[in-house]
């Protein structure tokens, strides 16, 4: 993709770039989850492994309700890389449909009857 140094240069879009950089979010997305999986079950299967004297429930009553937020967090920033995922893919695509239409726009059409009824422009 442009990389910011020709001011000449707005937009650079290569589409085999976006399709190169757009597995690698869902390869995020992959690990991320399996990251989060562990950390639950890890988490679900120690109990309170804190304690319960005044630090370990101070621990806990500070760290308990942000365990959810936490997970939750986490569970959305799956979410955001698998769709950016997607959304590069389609961008890819989109973009490469767009370069035909544009082409296809500046491509010299036949017209019927002119220049003596032959067809050609």
């Amino acid at each position: 993709m442009g990389d910011g140094k020709d001011p000449d240069k707005v937009l650079d879009i290569r589409t085999a770039d976006i399709k190169r950089a757009a597995p690698d979010f869902h390869k995020g997305a992959e690990d991320l989850s399996k990251a989060l999986t562990a950390l639950v079950k890890s988490l679900d299967g120690l109990g309170e492994p804190w304690g319960h004297d005044k630090q370990g429930n101070e621990f806990g009553n500070a760290y308990k309700p942000l365990q959810k937020k936490i997970e939750s967090a986490a569970g959305v920033l799956v979410l955001g890389l698998t769709s950016i995922h997607e959304a590069m893919a389609d961008m890819a695509d989109g973009h490469v449909d767009h370069d035909e239409l544009v082409a296809g726009v500046f491509t010299e059409v036949k017209v019927p009857g002119k220049d003596g009824g032959t067809g050609e422009h």
